[in-house]
C-alpha cells in the first residue's frame, strides 16, 4: 500500500518544490560601457535572507561572454538590508564593459553564488532560485 501511495505521489512532486527565492529579470538598460540589468526579488524563505551574491554575464549574439560582474544584491552593505520573509526587493545590476557595447542583441544571464540567511544558515542557490525573464515591453 506505501508503494501505491508514494507512485500515485510521484508525479506531484515538481508542484511542491517551490523556489525560495523568486528572481525577476527585467530587459537590460544599456548606456555608453555599462548594462544596467534590473532584478526584482521576493524572499519565500521561512526566515529572512542576510546576503545573496549574483553573477551577471553579458552574452553576445553569439553567446561569448562580452564582461560579467559579482555582487551582493540582498544585505552585504549598510545600503543593502537583509530581505525578511514574503518581502520584495529591486536591484539595479550594473556591469561595467571595457570596451563600449555596440551591440543591441545582448542578452543577461544571473546565476546566485551564495545565500545565506538568518543565523548563518546556507541555502542552496541550485536548488532555491529560481530565475524568469520578464517581457520586453512592447511584446
Amino acid at each position: 500500500m506505501k508503494r501505491l501511495i508514494s507512485m500515485t505521489a510521484l508525479p506531484f512532486l515538481p508542484l511542491l518544490a517551490a523556489a525560495q527565492l523568486a528572481v525577476t529579470v527585467s530587459p537590460m538598460n544599456v548606456i555608453g560601457q555599462k548594462a544596467i540589468v534590473p532584478l526584482a526579488m521576493k524572499n519565500s524563505f521561512a526566515e529572512k535572507i542576510e546576503t545573496a551574491r549574483a553573477v551577471v554575464f553579458l552574452m553576445d549574439n553569439h553567446d561569448k561572454v562580452i564582461a560579467q560582474s559579482t555582487k551582493w544584491v540582498i544585505g552585504g552593505s549598510k545600503d543593502r538590508p537583509a530581505l525578511e520573509p514574503k518581502q520584495e526587493t529591486t536591484f539595479n545590476f550594473v556591469v561595467q564593459s571595457s570596451v563600449p557595447i555596440t551591440t543591441t542583441n545582448l542578452s543577461a544571464k544571473v546565476t546566485f553564488t551564495r545565500i545565506v540567511l538568518k543565523g548563518g544558515k546556507l541555502a542552496d542557490p541550485a536548488k532555491d532560485v529560481q530565475i524568469t525573464r520578464a517581457r520586453a515591453r512592447g511584446n
